[in-house]
């Protein structure tokens, strides 16, 4: 009949459903929001179950051995291990690529952009390492002093996007670059005061992995997959080497280009080209495998290379790394036992109540101070939209250490009661921040919305 449509164009209802489903959580793994929201509640969940009568099965499940073997060869490890030393390196890899691309093109691309959040980060970095170890200083817990000078990226910019659009963007951005630079440091701390008896045959390995990564990027490979052979090496080396083995995430990241590979003409001109190419093909019934195999390969590499492989990297590996490996790492992490915690041992105690006031009073006094000094003494100024209560804003939010706290803890303290006492008193004081950073934003919102109504 004339009104009947083709069959091929009568897409089943499954098909519909399924496309709307993956498009709505397409448009959900980009809210931040819903990042930090991921990460609490596998914090929630791993608390909740490691004190419930189900205890021993949460620490049995990720003591449990994964071997991975090819003949005679294997290699056993624990999952927490799998997790912290090899699914977490995925996560460095996307702070690698963030570093390289603000260095390029964002809050970190010139000094004078980047003064003013490397300052606030570093008072940031430097107080509550200062209130930690007056506390601790000469003791078995002076180790983990470098706990609390961590932000976690993820959940400080998932707390902000709860406070809606009113908050400057200026704002954002002054936070982000802080986390990334507080990165930078958490980085640089861990790779020199955490890693000891260094294998120096390891750094053979680290460089033969990083010359294979240059290697192919001269011979002009884009496809990412390809990359996860000499990241595996430079893994390999570093943990030989003695050094924490998640820095393979940084060092690819920061080698990825930040500029497209070199092609004859630009991306949307092959595109554009081989489109109408295909369609003549069509039209003239030239339309079999091997007459249409040339111009779709020319345009998926060319359509790949509309993004530089930095921007490539954030965008493919985001919304796992959001939503599957840091709430994994959470999961595997956050579970403390309240009786494991043993609060009442003095040095326990210590621990607990260093981090929660290095965290939540440290944090926010070294970043307003060090920007004062910086604006005070005239070597930069605020930007435009920001003022002395997004600079607060921004400090009490950067006492949320959640995931990199965590992981320095699992680092420096080697004594089950000192590290049950640190994961402690980084969710508590991580929870803190929040809502002090939430209940300040609320107040300045409610604020403005005042003077803008009186104003009217």
């Amino acid at each position: 009949m004339p009104g009947n449509k083709p069959s091929s164009t009568v897409i089943p209802r499954p098909q519909v459903l399924t496309e709307k489903a993956l498009s709505a959580l397409e448009r959900f793994s980009h809210i931040e929001a819903l990042s930090g929201i991921a990460l609490l509640i596998a914090a929630i969940i791993a608390l909740v179950w490691a004190n419930s009568t189900f205890a021993q099965s949460y620490i049995h499940l990720w003591h449990t051995p994964v071997t991975l073997g090819f003949g005679d060869a294997s290699v056993s490890q624990s999952l927490h291990f799998l997790v912290n030393d090899g699914l977490m390196t995925i996560f460095f890899l996307v702070v690698g690529a963030e570093i390289r691309q603000e260095i390029h093109a964002g809050a970190l691309a010139s000094v004078k952009l980047a003064l003013l959040p490397m300052g606030a980060a570093l008072g940031g970095v430097l107080v509550p390492a200062l209130i930690y170890l007056a506390i601790n200083q000469g003791t078995e817990a002076s180790s983990g002093w470098a706990v609390p000078t961590a932000t976690d990226i993820a959940f400080a910019v998932g707390v902000l996007a709860l406070l809606g659009k009113s908050i400057p963007a200026g704002v954002r951005v002054l936070l982000l670059a802080l986390a990334i630079i507080d990165d930078i440091v958490a980085i640089l701390i861990i790779a020199v005061f955490y890693t000891s008896n260094l294998d120096y045959t390891g750094i053979v390995v680290v460089l033969g992995g990083m010359l294979l990564v240059l290697m192919l990027q001269r011979m002009g490979i884009g496809n990412m997959l390809l990359y996860i052979v000499p990241g595996v090496v430079i893994w390999y080396g570093l943990l030989k080497t003695g050094v924490h083995p998640t820095l393979a995430g940084v060092i690819l990241g920061l080698m990825s280009p930040v500029r497209s590979m070199p092609m004859r003409e630009q991306p949307l001109e092959t595109i554009q080209k081989n489109f109408h190419e295909l369609v003549d093909r069509f039209s003239s019934k030239d339309n079999g495998a091997q007459a249409i195999s040339k111009p779709l390969k020319q345009i998926r590499q060319a359509q790949r290379e509309v993004l530089s492989p930095v921007q490539r990297i954030q965008t493919a590996l985001h919304p796992w790394v959001a939503f599957g490996i840091m709430p994994l790492f959470a999961l595997a992490n956050a579970g403390v036992s309240f009786s494991g915690a043993n609060l009442e041992s003095a040095l326990s105690q210590h621990v607990f109540i260093a981090v929660i006031l290095a965290l939540v009073v440290g944090k926010p006094l070294g970043v307003i101070l060090a920007s004062g000094l910086l604006v005070k003494s005239k070597l930069c100024q605020l930007p435009d939209d920001v003022t002395w209560s997004g600079v607060v804003l921004v400090g009490l939010l950067a006492g949320i250490g959640f995931t990199m706290s965590i992981f320095i803890a699992a680092l420096a303290f080697e004594d089950a009661s000192l590290l049950s006492a640190a994961k402690l008193s980084v969710l508590c004081a991580s929870t803190a921040a929040a809502a002090l950073g939430l209940s300040w934003g609320w107040i300045q919102r409610a604020s403005r919305q005042k003077q803008a109504g009186k104003g009217s």
